[in-house]
């Protein structure tokens, strides 16, 4: 059979996400970010391409690591300004039915107790199409806003984040049983009580007694994200994501991530296909080969090297304003500079010793994964290809002007991939999470999430406390509960 492959539109509440400058084109809608309309216009056309969801990256901070500041940064619209993503889907869910919305929100500088309620109010209003991103936070000056030095170390990020999802498994699986709200009008009963059930979670980062403020929504849990990449972070995302990530520049590195991924998921207990992985990719297409072509270089002439390099800079954690353009890029004191840039490298069909200059180049559009190109049917054979020879699920498609590029991958891509079985002919009905996985809309029973459910072996529910504690300002008596 023919393998059906899954998209995600990659997009951000900024005006440059992955590809700096291209603000400037005469066709980029991005500077509309502050728009309701431009979202739920771009929502309604995904929609129609038939896409799995709209996937929205955050950032809580400024790329300030390229030239020691955040000036190039602010110049070259290098995610900055930036807006939040949650408050874009109410909206966007109004105006479709299937498409899904991915979040990205951090576990570093949020209780999650507030948290859980948001997304439990979103997966009501989008009737159980909401997924979360989980990130543990890169950026130095996020930290430095949020009262800290800096980022915790790597691996205590994940640790922290174990016990974040920990509260919020807790919360969203274990609080409310499913037929806790009976709507009782004769009994004057809403919510039976005895249903509903206090956390009481003690832990090393969070304290969370009570009960969750939402009741059940459609998925319970949203769909898990997660694009960790080191050893720590690939077994966290064993641990928690369906959905996962990555940013492999050539087949070859792909491949040997996805093998990765799907052995730690079996080690962690899981089904290594019940998880979808999904590779960042760029696609420019046009009516035919050559048309797409000038269209690369035509985007190109508008990319901004210094904004590439601002976001190199970032997430690499190299200083690259140190070197001068025409500097050999084994002149660079970095692992992570020398590893990423070994990967484009192989990508590069020229094959020659890199600069800084080509690092900046690279990063013109699409960030750090491949760029497809040609017409709908080159293109259809390229995504075919990747996924026979990689095992990938799917693309997280990153654009070179919106929403332009997605417009050319519903008008050329789709109906090539759909004609030859590739890709939906029609939405799966559910939520989110069935969609994608074909499960049903709860986690799986594999899933670590699942053990925190009323009865399950992680199930921490505790007897509903008589008298409501007594505050360290006031010795009067409190009175006993309602219930």
């Amino acid at each position: 059979m023919t393998r059906v492959i899954r998209f995600n539109a990659f997009d951000m509440n900024c005006v440059a996400h992955q590809s700096p400058g291209l603000w400037r084109h005469p066709e980029d809608q991005s500077w509309r970010y502050k728009d309701l309309t431009y979202w739920t216009e771009l929502a309604k056309l995904l929609e129609r391409g038939r896409f799995d969801g709209l996937f929205i990256a955050d950032v809580l901070g400024t790329y300030d690591v390229f030239g020691g500041s955040d000036e190039a940064a602010i110049r070259h619209a290098a995610q900055v300004p930036v807006n939040d993503p949650m408050l874009l889907v109410s909206g966007m869910a109004l105006v479709t039915e299937h498409l899904g919305f991915g979040i990205t929100t951090g576990t570093g500088f949020e209780h999650p107790y507030p948290f859980a309620r948001r997304m439990s109010t979103l997966d009501h209003l989008t009737n159980g199409r909401i997924g979360w991103n989980v990130v543990t936070g890169y950026l130095p000056a996020a930290a430095r806003n949020m009262g800290q030095t800096d980022q915790p170390a790597h691996d205590a990020r994940y640790d922290h984040a174990d016990e974040y999802l920990e509260v919020l498994y807790k919360l969203w699986e274990g609080s409310w049983e499913d037929d806790a709200v009976v709507r009782d009008r004769t009994r004057g009963v809403f919510t039976d009580p005895d249903k509903v059930h206090h956390i009481g979670h003690e832990g090393a980062h969070f304290s969370v007694p009570g009960i969750h403020l939402s009741e059940p929504s459609p998925q319970r849990t949203p769909v898990i994200y997660q694009a960790g990449s080191s050893p720590r972070g690939v077994r966290f995302a064993a641990e928690n994501a369906e959905a996962i990530f990555t940013a492999a520049p050539t087949k070859a590195l792909l491949r040997e991530t996805v093998t990765t991924i799907r052995r730690e998921l079996e080690i962690a207990g899981r089904d290594p296909y019940g998880v979808k992985i999904f590779n960042l990719s760029t696609i420019i297409t046009g009516a035919t080969d050559d048309a797409a072509t000038a269209k690369l270089s035509e985007y190109l002439s508008y990319g901004d090297p210094e904004g590439a390099l601002v976001f190199m800079s970032g997430w690499m954690g190299v200083d690259l304003a140190r070197y001068g353009l025409d500097e050999p890029v084994g002149n660079v004191d970095s692992n992570a500079i020398l590893s990423a840039v070994k990967a484009f490298q192989s990508a590069d069909p020229d094959g020659g010793e890199w600069a800084v200059r080509d690092i900046a180049e690279w990063g013109k559009i699409g960030g750090m994964g491949p760029r497809i190109v040609g017409s709908g049917e080159t293109v259809a054979d390229v995504l075919q290809e990747w996924v026979e020879e990689t095992d990938v699920d799917g693309f997280n498609l990153a654009y070179a002007i919106t929403p332009g590029s997605f417009a050319d991958f519903v008008d050329h891509v789709v109906p090539v991939l759909t004609e030859r079985g590739a890709y939906q002919a029609e939405y799966t009905p559910g939520t989110l999470r069935h969609k994608l996985l074909g499960r049903g809309d709860r986690l799986a029973d594999e899933h670590r999430g699942a053990s925190y459910r009323v009865g399950a072996k992680n199930s921490t529910i505790i007897e509903r406390p008589s008298t409501i504690p007594s505050s360290s300002t006031s010795t009067a008596a409190q009175p006993t509960r309602g219930r």
